[in-house]
């Protein structure tokens, strides 16, 4: 491929995914709209979400675990015979 079709082909690409993102932001921006009018609507029925996701993003304390360490084996455990007789 010669570099001016290599340049072609990459100019090209910008400029697909430039309008793609483009039109994506659209959806979003369309998205968060409708969000918004559903919270405000759940805030006039007394429901407030945005304490409820205060609660949820608490981490919750585990609790914590000893580590466990390497099981140490005894020779029969082991599979040695150490008969030393």
């Amino acid at each position: 491929m010669a570099n001016e079709e290599k340049i072609g082909f990459h100019k090209g690409s910008i400029t697909v995914l430039a309008k793609e993102r483009e039109e994506l932001l659209k959806i979003v921006n369309i998205t968060e709209q409708l969000m918004q009018l559903h919270l405000d609507e759940l805030k006039k029925l007394g429901i407030d979400l945005t304490k409820e996701v205060q609660v949820q993003s608490q981490p919750q304390q585990k609790p914590v675990e000893k580590p466990k360490g390497p099981k140490v084996l005894d020779s029969k455990e082991a599979g040695l015979d150490l008969n030393l007789d």
